[in-house]
């Protein structure tokens, strides 16, 4: 494991068991898996500068310096989640019986601000989309018609890029307007697609076989070489399609899950169903979109009420 390996050689054994209980206990994403392993060697090596050499002789007080230390050069998010590492990882270590004690019990996350997500008006959605046809229309190619599919199925369901990129041409159930999704932890839920979306994907798939090789049969979304695509490519495709909405804030693929959340609660929607379709385990999460209608609420009031 190259995370593993390149630690302090007193955290190699634990880090090398740690990713196992995180890819196998907590289901973790190799991403997440990644992150943690990231964390953990970068507070290996501040406390090694500090004649710290193992994890049996870390104290709370050398994880208080640690997070300190990154207070100036870190984003509030940052120390947070290395925070939670240290959290996960000293309370394995203490519950597997590899430490007596676990100095992080103690050990407090930075408060955060909450930051409301860029995301995109509904008319700006419309121009986004319009425009994407317009050239695939023009261009008369596949992967026009594929772009303009990724559009529509990451607005219209609010997908991560992470499950787009995974999605199975099987995973559509096109009668019922449904799309199968493994989300964060191999959880599986069920979101609605609508029928711009739909149509959007029937276009690609009439030419996908252009594309398709055998290892890559199942994939829905292909990239130009044939194999599954990926989420570089996904992004690629949306900062590219964006450039046609120059007014527009330039957001990735998840700016557009953004927008979907918060065009469906403008639009009445409760926030439970909107927690359910987004494969949110906190409703605390999605809740953040409901600030953003509220501004856009008080922005209209401000502009348009004489009283305001």
């Amino acid at each position: 494991m190259d995370d593993a390996g390149r630690m302090p050689t007193g955290w190699v054994r634990d880090a090398g068991l740690f990713a196992d209980y995180l890819r196998l206990q907590r289901r973790r994403s190799a991403n997440t898996e990644r992150a943690y392993l990231t964390d953990l060697r970068e507070l290996a090596l501040f406390l090694q500068g500090r004649g710290v050499h193992d994890p049996d002789h870390v104290r709370l007080t050398d994880l208080r310096r640690w997070l300190a230390s990154q207070q100036a050069s870190e984003a509030p998010a940052t120390v947070a989640r290395r925070a939670g590492t240290a959290r996960v990882f000293f309370g394995w270590a203490r519950e597997t019986g590899r430490l007596g004690t676990d100095p992080a019990a103690g050990l407090r996350s930075p408060k955060l601000g909450r930051r409301l997500p860029q995301t995109l008006t509904q008319t700006e959605v419309r121009e986004l989309m319009d425009a994407a046809a317009a050239a695939a229309a023009e261009a008369g190619g596949v992967r026009g018609l594929r772009d303009v599919a990724i559009l529509e199925t990451l607005y219209g369901s609010g997908l991560r890029v992470s499950e787009l990129c995974g999605l199975d041409v099987g995973d559509l159930d096109e009668a019922r307007g449904l799309v199968r999704v493994i989300g964060k932890g191999d959880k599986e839920r069920i979101v609605p697609l609508g029928l711009p979306g739909l149509r959007a994907i029937d276009a690609w798939r009439a030419v996908r076989d252009q594309w398709v090789a055998p290892a890559s049969a199942n994939a829905l979304f292909l990239g130009t070489r044939g194999g599954r695509i990926n989420q570089r490519v996904v992004r690629r495709v949306v900062h590219e399609s964006m450039r046609a909405v120059p007014e527009a804030p330039d957001i990735g693929p998840h700016g557009l899950r953004h927008a979907m959340a918060t065009h469906l609660l403008e639009g009445g929607a409760d926030l439970r169903s909107v927690q359910e379709m987004l494969g949110h385990a906190s409703l605390s999460t999605t809740q953040i979109y409901t600030h953003v209608s509220d501004e856009r609420v008080r922005a209209a009031y401000e502009q348009a009420f004489p009283r305001a």
